[in-house]
C-alpha cells in the first residue's frame, strides 16, 4: 500500500499580507452586531420601554408649564430622561464585550485582521444607534403627551447633543465589560448609573452651591447632563465641560488598558 504526500505550501511571507481597509471595519459586521443586540429582550426593555416609563413617572405635574430657558420644565425633564435612557443603553451595548469574552467571541475576532480600533468603532456606533432609539422614543412620548414646549431647532439640537454625550457611557460600558465577569457587568452598571443619575442632577434638581451640588459636580453624569440640557437652558458652564472631558478620558483610558491586557493573553 502506497501513500501520497500532499505538497507542502510555500512558506508564508509576512510582507505579502494585505491589511483590510479601515482596519477591517465594515457595515456588514455593524449590521450583524445591531441585529444580535436587538434580539436581546433586556436590551429592548432598556431601549424602548424603560426611558418612556421614567419620563411618564416624573411627569404630569402642573409646574411642568413653568418656563425654563427656551422651553419649560416638561422639556427639561424630557431631555434629562432621554439622556439617562440613552446613557443606560449605550453602557449596556459597551458592556456586551463581557459576554463576548465569556463566549470566546472576542478571542476569535483577535485571530482575524480586525484591528482594535475598528472593533471599538463598531461598538461606539452600536451604542450611538441604541442611544438614538432611546432618545427617539422619549421624544415621541413627549410629543404624544403634548407637555414639553420648545422650538424645533432647540428640540433637534438637544437630541443630537444628548446622543453625542452618550459616548462617555459607551466607554464606561466597555471598561466595565473588560473589568468584570459577564454575569456582573450589568449588575454593576444598572445600579451604578442610577446612583450617578441621582448624584448628577439628572433625577432630582440640586441647589447650586450646596454641599450636595459640590459633591455632584465630581460625578460622571453631572457634566454630560448639563451639556445635554445646555441648548434648552442657554447655559453651558465651563466646569461641566471639564467634568465630561475628564470622565471620558478616564473611561477611554481604562477601556484601552483593560483591552490591551486582554489582548496580550492571546
Amino acid at each position: 500500500m502506497t501513500t501520497s504526500t500532499a505538497p507542502l505550501p510555500d512558506s508564508f511571507d509576512p510582507d505579502t499580507r494585505r491589511v483590510p481597509p479601515l482596519g477591517g471595519f465594515n457595515a456588514t459586521m455593524l449590521g450583524i452586531e445591531l441585529r444580535r443586540t436587538l434580539r436581546n429582550r433586556r436590551t429592548i426593555i432598556f431601549t424602548l420601554v424603560f426611558p418612556i416609563a421614567l419620563f411618564l413617572a416624573f411627569g404630569g405635574q402642573e409646574e411642568w408649564n413653568t418656563t425654563v430657558g427656551r422651553g419649560n420644565v416638561a422639556a427639561y425633564v424630557m431631555v434629562s430622561m432621554a439622556f439617562y435612557g440613552a446613557a443606560l443603553t449605550a453602557a449596556s451595548a459597551g458592556a456586551m464585550v463581557a459576554v463576548e469574552r465569556a463566549q470566546g467571541w472576542s478571542r476569535q475576532l483577535r485571530l482575524t485582521p480586525l484591528s482594535p480600533t475598528a472593533y471599538i468603532l463598531t461598538k461606539a456606533l452600536l451604542a450611538l444607534t441604541l442611544g438614538a432609539l432611546a432618545i427617539g422614543v422619549v421624544n415621541i412620548a413627549g410629543v404624544a403627551q403634548g407637555r414639553p414646549s420648545m422650538d424645533v431647532g432647540t428640540w433637534i439640537a438637544s437630541a443630537v447633543l444628548t446622543l453625542i454625550c452618550t459616548l462617555v457611557f459607551a466607554a464606561l460600558g466597555v471598561f466595565v465589560g473588560y473589568l468584570v465577569p459577564s454575569e456582573n457587568a450589568m449588575q454593576i452598571l444598572g445600579p451604578g448609573l442610577a446612583l450617578f443619575a441621582f448624584l448628577g442632577n439628572v433625577f432630582i434638581p440640586i441647589t447650586q452651591g450646596s454641599l450636595m451640588w459640590h459633591i455632584a459636580s465630581f460625578t460622571p453624569m453631572f457634566g454630560v447632563a448639563e451639556i445635554s440640557r445646555s441648548v434648552l437652558t442657554g447655559d453651558l458652564p465651563w466646569y461641566a465641560v471639564l467634568n465630561a472631558v475628564a470622565w471620558l478620558g478616564i473611561f477611554v483610558a481604562g477601556a484601552a488598558w483593560r483591552m490591551s491586557r486582554d489582548t496580550a493573553r492571546v
